[in-house]
């Protein structure tokens, strides 16, 4: 399953407002055989464009509404909205968590870059605290004080559902399916919840998508060049750097950097953001083997880790550079916990020397944080096992109310982080197809998605051997690539499977037929998600139902109560 497969293994052909193009010149002519041609094919943005944006524009419209509409409401702070709202304020206001009520820092375990972007929403619309009496109003515009705290998590949310369906477009090569993706997530209730929430894992999956976006686009960039080369007369077969193509400035891989940049970002949020990193170095490596491969080098695997390594390096540097810098508040202040060692004279390791003392201190505030992670074992309602998340076993409620009025003698409202149930109940099948369809097609796009996949889920079921503490929320940053196999499924259905040398091609009426049917189907599964998803709105939303309403919602009884 590497980036060798054709064109032709698209489980979705390209259409004509977005067929593939490679480099210079038709088939058969421009330098280089055909077939090679095809194999180093990528998107032409450039075709389709404006269909694409607008049908892009009405897919994240609609994803704004779903998650801005009654933001406010439920009001107060639920879940863990209470230390993380509180400690986003502290990051606006002095540079650090800050314990308002003890008048001190906060001892955190998690990073500060989601609690930053919480903060932004704060600092723009305004905070409140009852507990401490802190109320302040906006910078922009003085609104609910929910408002402010779940402003950052709407924003992300919203925007996870536009990249999802750019990339969905990009490696599909067909609008009609890059926006299925993005509408799929948008109607998710497990991604909607999360956008309407002052909890980190939104944005842990925002940078995680954003990162596997960028390496997306620098696998095309890659072909592009080496297309380009081809065409200028580049003979891969020569050895050192007379066979590969130029490397000018202009030629580095910036998209690769970028996803640096972004996985440090990730990270920033929380470290499971790590378990991103070797999977995604594995997937260039994989990508730039494969277009070797096509182009014709030699000893392609060799070739490619000379002289990918350094880039991957570089990214690398990036990571941990952008990753240290989220640290600034924390650094440049006197404020933070264990920042000083003078005002924990208890505790071994720290150090007040200029410049170094600051980083030995927060190395040791991670060592800290390391170990709170690794001894958190106790029992919790709502915690759940790995191998129940997909399967919706174990949701957690975020919050729960029977008061109000309903018009029935019994009530309740609640926010619950459940998935849309149709949709999660298609992510086994639809990973169990595309393992079959990938091995059968050797398409890079369905190793992409499930090496994504198991980056975001399969690390946990280690953790879960030492009977870790786990929520179903831990597995927010895999659910877009979940979402990118159902679409593959879907794209394979609802298109004709490739045609082997040796077999008679089908009729254009068998290819029409196939087509209409296919659609079909999948049209008809995206309208019973929607469907799906309206009925459970309003458990998702906090909704007052009659209890009678509600109950009729809780199809797994006491696992989702």
């Amino acid at each position: 399953m590497t980036s060798a497969s054709t064109a032709q293994s698209a489980s979705a052909d390209p259409s004509p407002d977005d067929r593939a193009t490679g480099s210079p010149g038709d088939a058969g002519g421009g330098g280089i055989p055909a077939a090679v041609r095809r194999r180093l094919a990528t998107v032409d943005d450039r075709i389709g464009r404006g269909q694409a944006w607008l049908a892009t524009t009405v897919v994240v419209v609609i994803a704004a509404i779903l998650r801005f509409v009654g933001l406010s409401h439920p009001p107060g702070k639920i879940f863990d909205e209470t230390y993380y709202a509180k400690d986003a304020y502290g990051l606006i206001d002095r540079g650090v968590e800050w314990n308002y009520k003890d008048n001190g820092p906060s001892y955190v375990v998690h990073p500060p870059l989601g609690k930053w972007l919480i903060g932004l929403g704060e600092w723009a619309f305004g905070y409140q605290d009852t507990e401490t009496n802190i109320s302040v109003p906006g910078h922009l515009v003085t609104t609910a004080p929910e408002f402010g705290w779940r402003f950052g998590a709407a924003v992300a949310g919203t925007v996870s559902v536009l990249l999802l369906v750019r990339i969905g477009r990009r490696m599909f090569r067909s609008t009609v399916l890059g926006c299925a993706a993005g509408l799929l997530l948008a109607l998710d209730g497990f991604h909607l919840v999360l956008s309407r929430s002052a909890i980190l894992d939104i944005f842990l999956l925002l940078f995680v998508l954003a990162a596997f976006g960028a390496l997306v686009l620098d696998r095309d960039a890659r072909r592009r060049r080496w297309a380009r080369a081809l065409e200028a007369g580049l003979d891969p077969t020569l050895h050192g750097r007379a066979g590969r193509p130029p490397s000018g400035w202009r030629d580095w891989p910036w998209w690769r950097f970028a996803a640096g940049v972004l996985l440090g970002c990730a990270c920033a949020v929380k470290w499971s953001g790590l378990y991103f990193v070797p999977a995604f170095a594995l997937l260039v490596l994989l990508w730039e083997v494969g277009v070797r491969r096509s182009a014709g080098v030699r000893r392609p695997w060799r070739d490619a880790i000379l002289d990918e390594l350094p880039w991957l390096l570089v990214a690398g540097v990036l990571m941990v550079v952008t990753y240290v810098a989220t640290w600034s508040g924390w650094l440049l202040s006197d404020d933070g916990y264990y920042r000083l060692a003078a005002r924990y004279p208890n505790t071994p390791g720290l150090s007040d020397t200029p410049v170094i003392g600051p980083l030995v201190n927060l190395w040791e505030y991670h060592k800290a944080a390391y170990g709170f992670h690794t001894q958190l074992d106790d029992p919790h309602k709502y915690q759940s096992w790995p191998w129940q998340w997909l399967l919706l076993g174990r949701p957690v409620a975020f919050y729960w109310s029977g008061d109000g009025n309903c018009g029935a003698s019994s009530c309740a409202s609640e926010v619950l982080l459940l998935g849309t149930p149709l949709l999660w109940w298609s992510f086994l099948p639809a990973l169990a197809a595309t393992v079959w369809l990938g091995l059968a097609r050797r398409d890079w796009r369905a190793g992409a998605i499930l090496l994504s996949v198991a980056a975001g889920l399969l690390p946990w079921f280690w953790f879960a051997l030492d009977g870790r503490t786990m929520f179903s929320f831990y597995a927010a940053p895999a659910v877009p690539f979940l979402v990118l196999a159902v679409v593959y499924v879907l794209g394979a259905i609802a298109t004709p499977a490739p045609v082997s040398g040796t077999a008679p091609p089908p009729s254009a009426e068998q290819v029409g037929d196939r087509r209409l049917v296919g659609g079909i189907i999948a049209g008809a599964y995206v309208l019973l998600v929607a469907l799906c998803f309206g009925y459970f709105y309003p458990v998702f939303v906090g909704r007052l139902l009659p209890y009678a309403d509600w109950s009729a919602r809780m199809w797994l009884d006491g696992r989702w109560i």
